[in-house]
């Protein structure tokens, strides 16, 4: 029996779309709701014009999960994708350990490698979803 034939194949798949889009739902729907904090953090990052990071990241994180929950196929793995490429993006910019020493660079090197343990899922989710007929 291959991967796709298990029973739990599908449920597993839709298990882990919703467990890595949490924080991108949460995150998205909170700079929603909070525009002002958004465009400050955004501006505390440096990326200027910081409101149209802000709007950037608010709709990455949604529609890019909205596509990996709710899309079938190519559309799931391309909102997969584009959280995956948001979150390096994210990562290399909130988390510069190299640029820091002592207790800073070690947990920020820890949270820069536990967001590319992100990636990775998101990318499998990309690849498993891939090539799934639209139902």
């Amino acid at each position: 029996m291959t991967a796709r034939e298990n029973p739990f194949f599908i449920p597993a798949l839709w298990a882990a779309r919703l467990l890595l889009a949490v924080a991108f739902v949460y995150s998205g729907v909170s700079k929603l709701l909070n525009f002002d904090a958004a465009v400050d953090e955004a501006a505390h990052f440096g990326l200027n014009p910081a409101p149209v990071f802000a709007a950037a990241v608010l709709v990455t994180q949604l529609a890019g999960s909205a596509l990996m929950l709710s899309g079938r196929g190519v559309w799931a793995a391309l909102g997969a994708l584009a959280l995956a490429g948001f979150t390096v993006v994210a990562t290399v910019i909130g988390h510069p350990f190299w640029a820091m020493s002592g207790m800073e660079q070690f947990h920020n090197r820890n949270s820069f490698l536990e967001h590319l343990g992100l990636v990775g899922g998101l990318v499998l989710v990309a690849a498993l979803s891939w090539d799934r007929a639209p139902r």
